[in-house]
């Protein structure tokens, strides 16, 4: 993790809008997912945020967006602009169909990030 952290500092110089926690918050949130999906290898952008959605109430509840605000994240764009800039860094990859895109709009952060009476959490 130290060269994860060395990377994502460089990272930071460059684009202050994101903490550092945010960038290690979605590497675990990648790992997460694909845990989930029993693969390995490549998430889509949607599958992610997804995972994300769920890692996220796992781990942060109801105070998730509170978290997500104090690191400057604000909606699922800003999710896509840390997966890709840790794409320009060598942390993550991506393939041919992949687009900044794909994170665009796809929930709404006070919808998908309140605990529902009805939620079950899945591990």
């Amino acid at each position: 993790m130290v060269e994860f952290y060395k990377k994502v500092g460089k990272i930071i110089d460059r684009d202050s809008r994101y903490k550092a926690d945010a960038y290690e918050f979605v590497l675990r949130a990648l790992w997460f997912t694909q845990e989930k999906l029993k693969r390995k290898g490549h998430c889509s952008g949607q599958e992610l945020l997804l995972g994300i959605q769920e890692f996220s109430l796992l781990q942060y509840g109801n105070m998730s967006i509170t978290v997500f605000e104090h690191w400057g994240v604000r909606t699922t764009e800003d999710f896509g602009r840390i997966v890709y800039n840790m794409i320009e860094n060598g942390i993550m990859g991506k393939d041919e169909k992949d687009s900044l895109d794909d994170f665009k709009d796809v929930y709404d952060f006070r919808e998908a990030f309140r605990i529902r009476e009805d939620y079950r959490f899945s591990p």
